[in-house]
């Protein structure tokens, strides 16, 4: 054992061993009988008085430390503890203006901390202000605000820079319950912020440091998919996070040559991200979050056996996010089999949004172009997307709007994927009028100069007329 008398390390300052003192021995020099308690707080000698003797070498210490005469006088004594008086605590002035300055200065830090606050938010470079009239859908919140979810600041500086001001009900009802790991069925209508539903929790939970794929968002198409990836750089700009989509009909060779850069956050479509999850380019061991947005249409028969496969590609501890605005009986079973525990959310008190004012024209098949071309002539029409039954019917009723003299685009599924991605783009950009599309164009494409839509052919199914007609602040016209 160490035997080093040097013990300063195993004290504060002021407490416990010090410099050697030669006169240590002289004041006491028997070890196991400690000072009088009065004067333990005090480490320096007392001057002798006039009726201690000095020492004197031929007798013991311990003469010269009994004989020593302690001060009687309670004055004396008074006196010399304000002389020799010292503490572990340095104590504060009496002074009542000091405790005013400590008050001040608390203050001050505090006023400091709230300008700072002030400051990133009067820095932002906010968009203009979405001046569409909002229905209850959206404006029925319980009146929290984005920082009450602690999130990161620079995802609350995405947040508010993509001209998100607060937290909408679907938002508020899903972002602490996704925050907290567990499972997510939550049901609400299209256009009430169900893409930020599940992008800002995603997002928020998202290591960059760490460089491996941690969260899959799955959609049934491609245009979805280049919108919520879109969606999610916006949101996550300053962040160090790296977003990539994926979708059939694109280069597998440049997907393949993308993975081999660093990617955080993976959104595509499910047949596309399992042919790479086969082929062992996308790793999604470490992928803890899987989202499936238009959940509904993922679990028909078309994609569902896709999504239940690349399921066995990802950790058991990982957390499915489910959101649609229908789930069919196919969702049951497939939540009962993979979800576990999962909070279910369902603010579809109606069928479709409030403020969507719905029409129908009963006419016969040989006036529907006419028709048409009266309500061009007398709507005020920003935009409008028009739904036919087939793609025959799209290509053939989109050259008749061109020859009416209307500017006019069309999309289908079996379109080249480059043309469809730059009709869509242009679309949205503004600069068409008129878009003819099947069914692909009617899963959560939020463009928000749109307000008519016309179903020139009648849906078949209930699901596909309110997918068609869930867009916000517009009119829609249907003929049986």
């Amino acid at each position: 054992m160490n035997n080093n008398n040097n013990n300063t390390g195993r004290f504060p300052p002021g407490i416990g061993a010090a410099a050697p003192d030669p006169n240590f021995q002289s004041r006491n020099p028997n070890p196991q009988q400690p000072p009088p308690q009065q004067y333990l707080h005090s480490r320096t000698p007392f001057p002798q008085t006039q009726q201690s003797r000095p020492p004197n070498p031929q007798q013991p210490d311990a003469h010269h430390y009994v004989q020593r005469a302690y001060p009687q006088n309670p004055q004396q004594i008074q006196q010399l503890q304000q002389q020799q008086q010292w503490s572990t605590h340095p104590q504060l002035p009496a002074n009542p203006s000091y405790v005013d300055e400590v008050e001040k200065t608390v203050q001050s830090e505090a006023h400091t901390n709230d300008s700072n606050n002030q400051d990133w938010k009067a820095m932002l470079k906010l968009p203009p202000r979405d001046n569409r009239y909002q229905t209850e859908d959206v404006t029925a919140t319980k009146g929290n605000e984005f920082e009450d979810y602690f999130l990161k600041r620079d995802l609350l500086r995405g947040i508010y820079e993509k001209g998100f001001e607060k937290p909408s009900p679907i938002q508020e009802e899903s972002i602490p319950i996704a925050l907290t790991g567990s499972d997510i069925l939550a049901r609400a209508k299209n256009g009430t912020g169900k893409t930020g539903a599940f992008c800002i929790p995603t997002l928020e939970k998202i290591d960059p440091e760490n460089n491996v794929i941690q969260a899959v968002i799955l959609v049934p198409t491609r245009e979805l998919a280049l919108q919520t990836s879109q969606v999610c750089k916006e949101l996550s700009k300053y962040l160090k996070i790296e977003v990539m989509v994926t979708t059939g009909g694109t280069s597998l060779r440049d997907d393949i040559m993308r993975l081999y850069q660093p990617v955080h956050l993976l959104v595509g479509t499910p047949g596309r991200i399992l042919d790479l999850a086969k082929k062992g380019v996308c790793v999604l061991k470490d992928c803890t979050m899987l989202v499936m947005d238009e959940a509904d249409k993922l679990l028909s028969a078309e994609f569902q056996p896709s999504i239940e496969e690349l399921i066995q590609f990802l950790p058991q501890n990982r957390q499915i996010l489910m959101f649609s605005a229908t789930f069919p009986v196919t969702v049951k079973s497939f939540k009962d089999r993979y979800l576990r525990k999962p909070y279910i959310i369902n603010l579809m008190d109606q069928l479709t949004l409030m403020g969507v004012t719905q029409y129908y024209a009963f006419v016969e098949e040989r006036q529907k172009v006419h028709c048409l071309n009266t309500l061009f002539s007398k709507l005020q029409i920003n935009q409008s997307i028009i739904f036919c039954n087939s793609v025959n019917r799209v290509e053939l009723l989109a050259k008749k709007i061109t020859e009416l003299g209307y500017s006019c685009f069309y999309i289908h599924a079996k379109m080249v994927q480059d043309h469809r991605n730059r009709v869509f783009h242009d679309f949205r950009n503004g600069a068409c009028r008129n878009l003819v599309c099947t069914d692909l164009f009617t899963r959560g494409i939020d463009i928000q100069a749109v307000n008519v839509v016309i179903n020139f052919d009648f849906p078949r199914t209930s699901e596909s007329y309110l997918h068609r007609v869930d867009q916000e602040d517009m009119d829609t016209l249907g003929w049986l």
